[in-house]
C-alpha cells in the first residue's frame, strides 16, 4: 500500500518545496492542503506529478483536520506564521499515532510543542519541530561540529538571506513579528535579555556572498541548543542582502513605534511592502541563503574552533530539502525516536550527512 504524507499549508512557497522534495526522494502520495476550495497553482501540481493531490482544509475545521491526519502516515505542518498557531495539529497526530514534522521558527510555539514530550513518547509518535534550513539544517550543522570536539563551550550561528529567499509574505510577517520584544539568550552561563536587531556583526560566507552583516535575532535554537548541549554561550544572528534591508529592519526594530508591530495591520503593511521591494531586488541579489555555524571548545586538551558553512540558491527550496529529508526518514523507519524533539536532538549526524549528499548540498568544514 502506498504511504501518504499530508503537507498542511502545502500550497505556499515552503510547503510546495517540501512536496517537491518528497516526490523526488520517496514513493509516497503527497496531499497538499490549502484554505481555498481550488488548487492555487494547477501547473505547479502537474509538474510534481500524479502522486500529488489537493485537499481543501481550514485548520479551524477541527473534525476535517483530525480525519485528514488519521489517513496519513506522516504530517508536515507548514502553515505559518507560527506566532499565531496553536498545537492542535501536533495533538491530533499524537491522538492518531501519526509521526509529525513542522517548519516552526518561533520560541513560543516550540516551547508549547516540546511540552507534549511525554504524550508523544507514550503514543510511540516521533515529532520533530523546527525543521527546514534555519532552524533545521543549521541545527544539524551544530551537532556535526559538537561531535568533532571533546567538549563544546560556545555555539555561534549566523544566517543570511538574499532578498525574499524565494519565500512568500508569510516569512516577511515572521521577520517583523520577531522584532516585537527583547528575548533571552544564553551568554556566559546565564540568561541575558537581548534587543533584536542589535550588535551588528560582520561575517564571511562562501561565494556568492563574501562579507555580510548580521544582527541578534531570536530563533528557537537560541534555547533548544542550550538544552541539547552543555555549552556556556549560544549566539543566533541574522542578516539580509542587499545590506540596505538590514538598515530598514533596524529602523523597524529600533525607531518605529512598537504599536506598529503590535498591530496586525501594521505587520501586514510592512510585510507586503517588503515583499514588493524584494520582488524587484531579487533580480540582482538572488533568493539564496547562507548559514555559518561555529562551535568553540576543547579537543585533545587544546582550544579549538570548528566552522561549517553552506550556501544555497533558494532559501525556500533549502527549507524544503531540510524538512523533506526528515519526513523521508520517518517514512522509511530510519528515524524513530518517540517524543517531541528539536532537529539536533532527533536526527543523527550520519543520516544528516546522507540526506545532504543525496540532495547535492555541500557543507564546507574547517578548523580556524
Amino acid at each position: 500500500m502506498m504511504t501518504q504524507v499530508l503537507v498542511i499549508g502545502g500550497q505556499g512557497r515552503i510547503g510546495s518545496s517540501v512536496a517537491a522534495d518528497l516526490i523526488d526522494h520517496t514513493q509516497a502520495e503527497v496531499i497538499v492542503t490549502g484554505r481555498s476550495d481550488t488548487l492555487k497553482d494547477e501547473s505547479g501540481s502537474q509538474q510534481l506529478g500524479s502522486r500529488v493531490r489537493f485537499l481543501q482544509l481550514d485548520l479551524a475545521d477541527q473534525e476535517k483536520l483530525r480525519q485528514a491526519i488519521a489517513q496519513s502516515d506522516v504530517v508536515v505542518h507548514c502553515a505559518g506564521p507560527f506566532h499565531y498557531r496553536d498545537t492542535s495539529v501536533l495533538k491530533f497526530c499524537i491522538e492518531q499515532g501519526v509521526d509529525y514534522v513542522d517548519v516552526s521558527d518561533t520560541r513560543g510555539f516550540t516551547e508549547k510543542a516540546l511540552s507534549y514530550q511525554v504524550e508523544a513518547e507514550a503514543a510511540g509518535v516521533t515529532a520533530v519541530v523546527n525543521s527546514g534550513v534555519f532552524p533545521g539544517i543549521s541545527n544539524s550543522m551544530v551537532r556535526q561540529g559538537v561531535e568533532q570536539l571533546d567538549q563544546a563551550e560556545e555555539i555561534r550561528l549566523y544566517y543570511v538571506v538574499s532578498g525574499s529567499g524565494g519565500a512568500g509574505v508569510t516569512v516577511m510577517r515572521t521577520t517583523f513579528l520577531g522584532l516585537l520584544k527583547p528575548f533571552e539568550a544564553w551568554i556566559d552561563g546565564q540568561w541575558r535579555k537581548i534587543k533584536p536587531y542589535t550588535e551588528r556583526q560582520k561575517i564571511h560566507l562562501p561565494a556568492p556572498y563574501g562579507t555580510v552583516h548580521t544582527y541578534w535575532y531570536e530563533m528557537p535554537e537560541t534555547f533548544t541548543l542550550v538544552n541539547s548541549f552543555p555549552v556556556k554561550t549560544v549566539v543566533t544572528k541574522f542578516g539580509s542582502v542587499p545590506d540596505f534591508y538590514n538598515h530598514l529592519t533596524w529602523i523597524a526594530a529600533n525607531v518605529f513605534p512598537k504599536s506598529w508591530l503590535q498591530n496586525p495591520n501594521g505587520v501586514e503593511f510592512l510585510s507586503h511592502v517588503s515583499y514588493r521591494m524584494t520582488s524587484v531586488t531579487d533580480l540582482f541579489s538572488g533568493r539564496g541563503v547562507g548559514v555559518q555555524a561555529e562551535v568553540v571548545g576543547q579537543k585533545a586538551g587544546q582550544p579549538k574552533r570548528y566552522r561549517s558553512a553552506l550556501v544555497h540558491s533558494s532559501a525556500a527550496i533549502a527549507t524544503g530539502l531540510g524538512t523533506g529529508c526528515i519526513a523521508q526518514f520517518l517514512l522509511s523507519g530510519q528515524l524513530k525516536k518517540p517524543g517531541v524533539w528539536a532537529v539536533e536532538q532527533a536526527l543523527p549526524t550520519d543520516l544528516f550527512e546522507q540526506a545532504m549528499q543525496a540532495r547535492n548540498i555541500t557543507i564546507q568544514q574547517e578548523w580556524v
